[in-house]
């Protein structure tokens, strides 16, 4: 049998700015724990803090540009790229770019606070 995901839980964001995080699948809107899957929406200047995630991300650029920095440097992923950050490297997202990101994310398995290590 299928699950119907009616509506989206809004979850608080982490960064300078509000960043608005619509989680369809995870921890907190469907009690999953094998993978979340969230939309995320980021105004332009937003930046969130340095994290080495227990996951890997996967994530999908619908509209604008994401900003992804590693240890290696950064990346911008454009409308219609995808990125994929795996667990244990360290990486921070950011929409540094007129008109911000929109974007959905795909953690396996599931976000957590935990789990993310954000740098403090």
């Amino acid at each position: 049998m299928v699950t119907l995901i009616p509506t989206p839980t809004i979850i608080q964001a982490a960064g300078n700015k509000p960043k608005v995080i619509r989680e369809y699948v995870g921890r907190v809107n469907s009690a999953t724990g094998e993978a979340s899957v969230a939309h995320m929406t980021s105004p332009a200047g937003w930046e969130e803090p340095g994290q080495t995630p227990e996951f890997d991300e996967y994530t999908l650029v619908l509209a604008g540009t994401l900003r992804v920095t590693t240890e290696e440097g950064g990346i911008d992923v454009a409308a219609g790229q995808a990125v994929i950050a795996h667990k244990g490297e360290w990486v921070r997202y950011g929409s540094p770019h007129e008109g911000g990101a929109d974007y959905v994310a795909v953690c396996v398995p599931v976000f957590s606070p935990e789990t993310v290590k954000r740098d403090t």
